[in-house]
């Protein structure tokens, strides 16, 4: 009697809210550039009657639900003008927006994400940038960089300086994913770290998810960052570029018939022109450069079907007489975008990533080649079908072949070579997320994605005891599946709007990392080794919690937010003392676990609009680890751990031919480990060293300046040139790079020195749009 009380109480209730949502109806369509009918991704599209609201997707499209009756319908993007339109919802409609830029406005409004965004959105520890924004900041040595300009949000901040690594609330570098168009990079760096692999002129921009990464991704702790290349459709060929001190960019985009567009852009440094020019004989055989390419073919088959091949492919060279290192990146999708319906959407792509590097010996008697590579096929599928306020689902799947080369070393002359055993390994996920509007004022997300991590031979899997000595061999054969992991990763979160312009957000996910790198330095290296979980090394884990205050003020001009956040971790890699990690067939032995933990608190302003933009941040955080093996078993802090980390960065249009940038920045040094004491044998004095990392390197403080100048900002000229003077560390501090400890040969005194790499550091640069 009870069961049939409850099945009729569950048909009641379900017939009731059919009944109650039989007077509602899906609007749904597409938002873009009334000119280029580029698609407008993150668009904020409300109900005013209502305040019900929903942001589009990377394809411009939208879906939401209405009661019957007459409304309006607005859509917001930064830079356009707001439009609005007026809807009889008395069935399904396709309604779409073609914006209109503001340009001509005068008023400056510059951000990454749509005014309104950051309160309403029930996405949390999401920082946006846009190229426009990106490019206004003071470049080192001329060149716009995402890196740098990511290295400056709440939460971040660099491995090193000038280099290309980062750091997300206390995590390490490897710990971040990398997409550039839904393809992994795994190393974002030219240069040494000095440029990125990102050009500027190529992407419609970017958005960093710190620790709350949408279920759709996975396989790292910390962060995503996920790059877009433009998806305009230009109605002529155009393009972009610019000429500096140590490096050119072009860019040019242009449509073939009414369906097609392209776009290919291209860098090249030429430091090593110059060095041919030098009186010194070795420094005219010297060269030092990098070049990438990047290329896209748009091509729309129908209203409900359009195709995109992206590809990027880049390369480092560093050589003298003695031998050459190289590194280099390549990644390709090929993707499908198709609408069945109003309520159903998917994407389906096929991705490549290679990166590979090598070195190599030509000195007489040594001549020797070593190279070294990860390469990642993956198929995605991905969809997106919006029912109601209560169901907007997301759902897909993707599948992962790694392949990992840890080292091939040739020799001349010698029979055998040495090669490191290859490894495969395959990742799987499939994912389920909800988006839920139970009222105006209160919505929710959650989702769970469940992971799974195959070793697949041909492979040798050593053994160890507890002392990590070696204990024999296991030999798995080709395409066997040889160990298995599976995790599930619940992740949920929720926001209440106070206000139309203030919100509270609580959040909670779980990560799970399956590779990582092999690394023993804070500032890391292109030679640094990814390697994968295995039956000895288990995949890395994070529980991370956090809240958050959003507040926008003056009809959105300022965003203002508070966030704190907790991670703990399990399974947490670190290395031996003295390990060796190249070309080591035994790695897993240099490997030690353990847990770990991170929290922090983060403050944001931000100013969006008027001749002066831009934000100001300060992060209170520390980050710790605890191994059993390391620091004889007590908690110690994690590389990357900054107590204090602050930054300013502030732009004012002078004129509209004349604008200003600066930027501010201030850091705790980064752990580190140095000698209290020495003793002596024989006359040879030997340092003793203090736990790990109990020391730290000097606090990091710099100053940029730019200065922005159009010369004909009206012209109706195609051809519109701008001129940029930029000053990399005005005041010339010199911060620490490298320290290293030395000894004094006559009193046998030791002495710490410190290595810097830049003093102040102008540069110049023309752009051009045409």
């Amino acid at each position: 009697m009870m069961n049939r009380k409850i099945i009729f109480t569950g048909l009641i209730i379900l017939i009731f809210s059919q009944i109650c949502n039989a007077q509602n109806f899906r609007i749904s369509g597409r938002i873009a550039d009334g000119i280029t009918k580029e698609p407008l991704s993150d668009a904020l599209i409300h109900v005013k009657e209502t305040g019900a609201y929903t942001l589009s997707d990377i394809d411009g499209n939208y879906s939401l639900s209405v009661k019957s009756g007459t409304h309006i319908l607005s859509a917001t993007y930064i830079g356009y003008i707001q439009k609005d339109i007026r809807i009889q919802a008395n069935k399904d409609l396709i309604v779409n927006f073609e914006m209109e830029s503001n340009n001509q406005l005068g008023e400056v409004i510059i951000s990454g994400s749509n005014m309104g965004e950051r309160v309403k959105s029930t996405q949390m520890g999401i920082e946006k940038l846009s190229a426009t924004e990106i490019r206004r900041m003071p470049a080192l040595m001329g060149e716009v960089d995402i890196i740098k300009a990511i290295q400056l949000l709440p939460g971040v901040q660099a491995t090193s300086e000038g280099g290309s690594g980062f750091s997300v609330r206390g995590g390490s570098s490897d710990q971040n994913l990398i997409l550039l168009d839904n393809t992994t990079i795994y190393n974002p760096s030219h240069l040494m770290g000095f440029f990125s692999v990102f050009n500027n002129d190529v992407l419609s921009g970017l958005s960093l998810y710190k620790g709350d990464i949408p279920l759709k991704h996975g396989g790292r702790l910390s962060s995503l960052l996920d790059v877009q290349t433009k998806t305009d459709s230009p109605k002529r060929i155009q393009g972009s570029g610019g000429i500096g001190l140590i490096s050119s960019r072009l860019m040019v985009e242009g449509p073939v018939g009414e369906s097609t567009s392209w776009l290919i852009g291209g860098r090249r440094s030429y430091a090593d022109l110059f060095l041919k020019l030098s009186a010194d004989e070795n420094l005219r055989s010297s060269s030092i450069y990098f070049y990438d390419l990047n290329v896209k073919l748009t091509h729309r088959l129908s209203n409900k079907d359009r195709l995109e091949l992206n590809g990027y492919f880049g390369v480092d060279k560093f050589g003298a007489d003695v031998g050459m290192f190289s590194y280099g990146n390549g990644a390709a999708s090929l993707t499908w975008g198709h609408i069945y319906s109003e309520k159903l959407l998917s994407r389906i792509s096929l991705n490549l990533t290679k990166y590979n590097y090598g070195l190599s010996s030509r000195m007489e008697g040594m001549e020797a080649d070593w190279k070294s590579g990860i390469t990642d096929w993956m198929l995605r599928l991905d969809f997106n079908q919006p029912i109601n306020d209560l169901w907007n689902l997301n759902y897909g799947t993707n599948h992962t072949l790694h392949n990992f080369q840890p080292g091939i070393v040739t020799m001349p002359g010698r029979m055998v070579d040495l090669q490191m055993e290859e490894n495969k390994a395959m990742e799987h996920s499939i994912y389920l997320a909800n988006e839920q509007k139970f009222s105006e004022r209160f919505s929710a997300k959650y989702g769970i994605r469940y992971s799974i991590f195959q070793n697949i031979g041909a492979a040798t899997v050593f053994h160890y005891d507890d002392n990590y000595e070696e204990a024999g061999s296991t030999v798995y054969p080709s395409g066997r599946i040889y160990n298995t992991y599976t995790v599930a990763e619940p992740r949920v979160g929720f926001v209440y709007n106070l206000t139309n312009t203030s919100s509270l957000k609580v959040n909670y996910s779980h990560n799970a990392q399956y590779i990582q790198l092999a690394n023993n330095s804070a500032s890391g290296s292109p030679l640094d080794i990814w390697f994968s979980a295995s039956p000895n090394i288990k995949p890395q884990h994070v529980d991370m919690f956090s809240a958050g205050y959003f507040h926008n003020l003056n009809d959105n001009a300022f965003e203002t937010s508070v966030e704190v956040y907790y991670k703990d971790l399990k399974n947490v890699i670190d290395f031996a003392e003295h390990s060796n990690l190249l070309l080591n067939d035994k790695l897993d032995g240099e490997i030690r676990t353990g847990t770990g933990k991170a929290y922090g608190i983060e403050f944001m302003v931000r100013k969006n609009t008027g001749k002066l933009t831009g934000f100001a941040n300060y992060t209170l955080s520390r980050s710790e680890r605890t191994i059993p093996e390391i620091n004889q078993g007590k908690t110690y802090l994690a590389p990357f751990d900054k107590t204090h980390t602050a930054n300013i960065v502030a732009n004012y249009e002078l004129s509209k031919k004349c604008s200003i940038s600066a930027i501010f920045i201030y850091a705790t040094g980064n752990p580190t480990t140095y000698p209290t004491g020495r003793f002596e044998i024989n006359g040879e004095y030997f340092p003793i060293y203090s736990g790990r990392n109990e020391d730290r390197r000097p606090d990091y403080h710099r100053l940029d300046l730019s200065f922005n100048f159009i010369p004909r900002p009206n012209t109706q000229k195609r051809w519109k040139g701008e001129w940029n003077v930029s000053l990399f560390n005005v005041y010339g501090k010199k911060n620490a790079w490298m320290i290293t400890l030395n000894q004094d040969r006559d009193t046998g005194r030791p002495y710490a020195e410190m290595i810097y790499l830049f003093g102040i550091v102008p540069s110049i640069t023309y752009n051009v749009k045409f």
